[in-house]
């Protein structure tokens, strides 16, 4: 039950009507306002175009899995099988989907770093796993490693990393990953990760689980097009893994979406295939966009530290007086006209009341757009 008593109803939703009813500059979803590169689109009016309309093949077209192949290797150095270690799915959460019903069965346990993306519960209940979760806390949101050890154990099937990670904006350390693939072989684990944010960190890099010893043979690397070409409609994720584990990934996936995306295939390949300046480009003005906003939330008043990576800054919204953060995003777009969401929303109940006071930001969004709301949240000191 949402909310406002309507069956099925969440919080996102339900901002986003509020922000809709009352014309809020709405920073609680995460996709961006602007289009990606022009050659990657052009490439997809050309598929279209050309008749490349009907069923692309079960795997992938060979053009994108070749090009995901060449990706891993160039940027991280992983040498990954295009014909037998690759997936392409209908976006990461497909993947994920597939992923999970493939490899957990009842009763096995999932951990998952807290908040979680809001997907992770769901498709482990639809795969009767057992959801455990480590919290993420203030101000680092770096895990407790004393804690992973706890958590892990040998009912642990899988370990499901998000890193970068939504909705907090961390990039979990070396030494995290490392005890992460030591805690895996220790207790006959798998890992899982969701990158879809990889090429999205600020001033620190981004380290692939699967790079590490011991990791490649027992992990399931997730990460799409979506977010690093801002085409978040087209719905086109992977995975790369042992071809065991595809193996049997697939037979799920075909079950789910069949296939997808036919035109758009070849345009993600293209994108992977632009040159190490557009990459460096994307990061250095999300980073930028991050900054815009910060700004405007310090001088309104919350407290904050400076994300690391993806879409997302965390706001403490305690300074402002507030303690429930789902109280104050239900008021700010009438205050203020910006819309945003509880980190609540991302938790069980004993972490959303824990973390009950932060609010998550979206700063994807054009600079005029953040600028526009930074004038406005500095309204909010006087406004509350």
């Amino acid at each position: 039950m949402g909310s406002d008593g309507v069956p099925g109803t969440t919080i996102f939703a339900e901002m986003s009507a509020l922000a809709s009813r009352t014309g809020a500059i709405n920073l609680g979803q995460g996709f961006p306002d602007e289009d990606g590169p022009a050659e990657v689109l052009r490439v997809a009016q050309e598929a279209i175009a050309n008749g490349l309309n009907q069923y692309p093949p079960g795997l992938g077209m060979p053009v994108l899995r070749e090009a995901i192949a060449e990706h891993q290797q160039r940027f991280y150095g992983l040498t990954v099988d295009p014909d037998r270690e690759v997936l392409v799915t209908a976006g990461a959460t497909e993947a994920l989907a597939a992923t999970l019903l493939a490899l957990v069965e009842r009763g096995d346990e999932v951990l998952t770093l807290e908040p979680f993306y809001d997907a992770y519960g769901a498709l482990i209940g639809l795969a009767d796993g057992v959801h455990t979760t480590v919290t993420l806390r203030a101000p680092d949101f770096q895990p407790d490693h004393d804690e992973l050890r706890r958590a892990v154990t040998d009912r642990t099937r899988i370990i499901l990393v998000n890193n970068p990670h939504n909705p907090t904006g961390t990039v979990l350390t070396r030494q995290t990953l490392e005890l992460l693939v030591e805690l895996a072989h220790q207790h006959d684990a798998l890992l899982v990760t969701d990158e879809v944010y990889e090429h999205l960190t600020f001033g620190v890099p981004h380290i692939p689980i699967a790079t590490l010893p011991g990791a490649a043979e027992r992990t399931v690397t997730i990460s799409s097009g979506g977010k690093t070409f801002n085409t978040t409609g087209w719905k086109i994720g992977w995975l790369s893994g042992p071809p065991d584990i595809v193996t049997a990934i697939l037979a799920v996936k075909q079950f789910l979406t069949y296939v997808n995306g036919a035109p758009f295939q070849p345009a993600i390949a293209a994108g992977l295939r632009l040159p190490d300046e557009f990459f460096a480009s994307i990061s250095a003005d999300l980073e930028h966009k991050r900054d815009v906003l910060a700004a405007g939330l310090s001088a309104a008043g919350f407290s904050l530290g400076r994300p690391q990576g993806s879409y997302f800054i965390t706001a403490d919204a305690a300074p402002l007086g507030f303690s429930s953060a789902a109280d104050l995003c239900r008021r700010l777009p009438d205050l203020v006209g910006v819309a945003a969401i509880p980190i609540s929303a991302f938790c069980h109940e004993p972490a959303a009341k824990e973390l009950s006071s932060l609010v998550r930001f979206a700063f994807c969004k054009q600079v005029g757009t953040l600028e526009r709301a930074a004038e406005q949240l500095a309204g909010l000191r006087t406004a509350v």
